[in-house]
Parts: C-alpha cells; structure tokens; sequence
C-alpha cells in the first residue's frame, strides 16, 4: 500500500490482536492487487438486538486506480464474533477487488483488427 492503513474501532476497546489480525489481512489484499492507495477498516460494535444478539460490523474503504470500493458491515458480513466479522469482510473485499481487476482487464484490451476484405 502506497499509503498506511487506518484501523478504527466504534463502540468497543481496541483489540491488538484484532489490529494485527486487519493488517495482515490488507497486506494480504495489497498483494493480490498491487494497486491500493488506501484502505481504512471500521470495526464497529452496535448495540444489542434482542433477537440477534451483539453483531459486529467491518466496513472496508479501499482506494485505488479512477475509484474506491467500499465493503460496507450490513447484515451478510456480519457476526456474533468479531474475528468472522473481520473475515468475512475481508472475503467480501477480495471479491471485490478481483471484480475491479477483471473489468480493468476486460476495459483495457484492444480490440482485435478487422481484416479488410478484398
């Protein structure tokens, strides 16, 4: 990454183990794509629901090349453990960089030349 990752927790203490778990995570994902300018993770613990329990949200802000992908903590990411938050968020992220990659592959390709008939 061009530029440090940013870690912040909401609502909840600050986890060493969890900071070291995200940043091995987002090295991981800068060495898939090479191209992150950016990447800032939200571990956020919202309040109690009474039927679902504590479930806590990962948002994901990557930056890169002409756009930012955004993996946002609604309901498919998150979890009851913080650590499978964090995962599944960060699945969700690779999917989506390896989306943002296949279209910049698929835009950059020259089309093949016609042939002139004769």
């Amino acid at each position: 990454m061009q530029l440090p990752l940013q870690i912040s927790f909401r609502n909840m203490h600050a986890s060493d183990a969890l900071a070291y778990k995200i940043r091995q995570k987002a090295a991981k994902l800068d060495r898939l794509c090479g191209r992150l300018t950016r990447c800032d993770v939200v571990v956020e613990a919202p309040h109690h629901d009474r039927r679902k329990g504590r479930l806590y949200h990962v948002r994901i802000d990557m930056t890169v090349p002409g756009g930012e992908l955004v993996v946002r903590g609604d309901q498919c990411n998150a979890s009851e453990n913080v650590h499978v938050a964090v995962r599944n968020a960060f699945d969700a992220a690779r999917r989506r960089l390896d989306d943002w990659a296949r279209r910049r592959r698929e835009t950059s390709v020259p089309a093949a030349p016609m042939m002139a008939a004769e």
